[in-house]
């Protein structure tokens, strides 16, 4: 059970960037989900992407030890909670805009994402230093709140009058 939870269901198992792969599954699974809402608000939103945070985030400190254990090294590419947080938080925050438009604007937010957790810049890259699972944890909180940085600079100023309808 363990091992489907730190590959969130088995995505940190893709051949190829397992992180990418588990930040995908992230992303097709908020898009369904306020696609699923009926009368998606503000703060429904708010609140789906908060508990999606929090949960895989203390999921990935509670479970890190395990997986380092389990895996054989300090930040196993199977591991992909890291991702699932970094995700939620990205988007946490993000002007809302209903419809398809919150689809671009949630696949933006995958694409800013992946960009900085894949070059990690600082403080990310020092944050993998830390013991247990807050080393797995925290270097990619930090590359979302990069990339949410970025997102609510491109969705405030650029893209709000570009996003279709």
């Amino acid at each position: 059970m363990r091992k489907w939870i730190v590959t969130f269901f088995g995505t940190g198992f893709s051949p190829i960037a397992p992180g990418t792969a588990g930040s995908l599954a992230t992303t097709i699974l908020l898009t369904a989900i306020y696609l699923g809402i009926p009368q998606p608000s503000f703060p429904l939103w708010q609140t789906v992407l908060l508990f999606g945070c929090l949960a895989a985030s203390a999921f990935s400190v509670a479970l890190g030890p395990w997986a380092i254990e389990h895996f054989e090294k300090s930040d196993p590419q199977p591991f992909v909670l890291d991702e699932v947080a970094g995700i939620c938080l990205t988007n946490l925050f993000l002007p809302m805009y209903g419809g398809w438009r919150q689809v671009w604007a949630i696949g933006i937010a995958f694409v800013a994402f992946r960009l900085f957790d894949v070059t990690k810049p600082p403080p990310a890259r020092q944050l993998e230093n830390l013991p247990r699972g807050w080393g797995i944890l925290l270097d990619d909180l930090a590359a979302a709140v990069y990339a949410n940085a970025l997102c609510q600079l491109l969705l405030r100023l650029v893209l709000n009058k570009l996003l279709p309808v």
